[in-house]
Parts: C-alpha cells; sequence; structure tokens
C-alpha cells in the first residue's frame, strides 16, 4: 500500500473518531436537559401541591384580609434566578 494510501486511511478513522465523540457528547447533552426538565417539573409540582392556595375554598379570588394575604403567601415563594443563571440559560 502506498504511503498516500495509507494517510487517507488514518484521516478517515480520526474524523470517525471525532464524529463519533461528537455523537456521544450531543447525546449526553440531550439526557442532562432530559434530566434538568424532570428536576423542574417535580420542584414545581411540590411547590403547587404545598401551596397554601390549592387548600382554599376560592384560591383564585383575591384575600379577604390582611390575615388571609399573610397566610397564603407563607408557603414557598419561587425566587428569580440570578443573572448568571439566566445569561447561562441563553447560550
Amino acid at each position: 500500500m502506498k504511503a498516500s494510501a495509507h494517510r487517507r486511511i488514518s484521516l478517515l478513522r480520526g474524523l470517525a473518531w471525532i464524529s463519533g465523540i461528537a455523537l456521544v457528547r450531543g447525546l449526553a447533552r440531550k439526557v442532562s436537559a432530559v434530566i434538568a426538565e424532570c428536576n423542574y417539573a417535580q420542584h414545581r409540582m411540590i411547590e403547587l401541591a404545598t401551596a397554601p392556595d390549592h387548600y382554599l375554598f376560592r384560591p383564585d379570588a383575591a384575600p379577604d384580609t390582611y390575615a388571609e394575604f399573610i397566610y397564603r403567601t407563607s408557603g414557598v415563594l419561587r425566587h428569580e434566578p440570578s443573572a448568571r443563571a439566566r445569561a447561562r440559560a441563553l447560550r
């Protein structure tokens, strides 16, 4: 076999190896995104299930008293993500 043919085969093997790595990275990224989405959904379901509004007779109505307002806001509050986390999400 000639040296140029050897180089070509070596180059093709190298490209196949690189594309294999890219495939594994892409798959890992997708699996990570699914796990992150499941984590977010689970946290959100817990927030909704434990919210005081969930147990009220009229949860969509405005509170009648200040005490009722305080009771409704006594549960876990959703926090806005930091600027760093928002910037990371835009990437």
